[in-house]
């Protein structure tokens, strides 16, 4: 465990020094976010401040993988570096999709980056290519584990696309709450301290528990600039990252339906868009005053500090309670 909070140690020192050079250059630069006509008008104030910032953090995790490997490398620690290397590729795949978004929204300034189907084909190419060596590699096994239960399914070849659909409805979820200073930041990393625990503790995969423990430290140190006010916003180059990670991580352990328990407000933000959208559609009333729902807490007088604490909170009780009795 030691090791591991060194390497947490490792990733937030980078993460921290990274954003002290990087959000002066990104000012420079003028890649500033432009927010949407339609969110909460009090959100226009935060025009200009510059995004991308989720290379602040990717540059601790790789650090701290870079360090990690290099020290069981040189002490002959058991590791599989194909998984941990699995994790960092699903990770940078996802990392460029979002770049890309970003680039057109900042750059081109076109606001919503790339359409609809763009993102979607690549974030369903990378999905369909990690679970395929995931499973055809001989990495993990076609069950799946279900929740407070002892119960299990032995899914065959129909697990592939159901994991492809958990992790593309996972990632855009996580994108989804990346709406408030330091939301999906806080949120990330009590789910990744759950996948640390229960890959240490229970599942016996060192690599993923590392992975979790550098995303952690890139995090926390990404978050000395993105809590309220936030300096710098992750963009989606970060928000997509961040889903990367955390389905890689529930896809290698074998508990992709655990994403529906610790990764409860993901799936909220999610499903409070739908229900928003079919509601309208359906009977021309809004169920919630705006989603995704933090706009709509927003929207109910609660301060962004509050609706990260609750979430926050929510995330860390629903995560003890996935490990002492899941």
């Amino acid at each position: 465990m030691l090791e591991l909070c060194i390497q947490i140690g490792v990733a937030f020192v980078v993460a921290v020094l990274c954003g002290r050079w990087m959000i002066p250059l990104l000012h420079r630069l003028k890649f500033g976010q432009e927010i949407r006509e339609e969110g909460p008008k009090w959100h226009e104030k935060k025009s200009g401040t510059p995004t991308m910032g989720g290379f602040i953090f990717l540059a601790g995790i790789l650090a701290g993988l870079v360090v990690a490997c290099i020290v069981a490398a040189w002490s002959g620690t058991p590791f599989d570096f194909t998984r941990l290397g699995m994790l960092a590729i699903v990770m940078l795949a996802y990392a460029a999709i979002g770049f890309l978004d970003d680039y057109i929204k900042v750059i081109l300034k076109r606001n919503l980056g790339l359409t609809a189907a763009q993102k979607f084909g690549l974030q369903f190419l990378v999905a369909l290519l990690f679970v395929s060596w995931a499973v055809f590699g001989g990495h993990i096994k076609t069950v799946i584990s279900i929740p407070f239960t002892n119960l299990s399914w032995e899914m065959g070849w129909f697990f592939i696309p159901f994991a492809v659909l958990v992790i593309l409805a996972s990632v855009n979820s996580v994108n989804l709450t990346d709406g408030l200073d330091g939301l999906a930041t806080c949120v990330s990393i009590v789910v990744c301290l759950f996948f640390l625990i229960f890959s240490k503790v229970v599942a016996l995969r060192t690599e993923v528990a590392l992975f979790a423990a550098v995303t952690i430290g890139g995090l926390l140190g990404f978050l000395v600039y993105n809590r309220f006010p936030a300096k710098v916003f992750m963009g989606d180059t970060g928000s997509l990252c961040l889903g990367g990670i955390v389905c890689g991580m529930a896809i290698l352990t074998e508990q992709p339906l655990t994403l529906l328990i610790v990764g409860f407000v993901y799936v909220m933000e999610s499903l409070s868009v739908i229900l928003q959208v079919a509601s309208f559609k359906l009977t021309g009333k809004r169920i919630f005053k705006m989603s995704p729902i933090h706009h709509h807490f927003e929207m109910c007088g609660w301060s962004e500090v509050k609706i990260v604490t609750v979430f926050t909170s929510v995330t860390a009780v629903l995560c003890a309670l996935m490990l002492c009795l899941g």
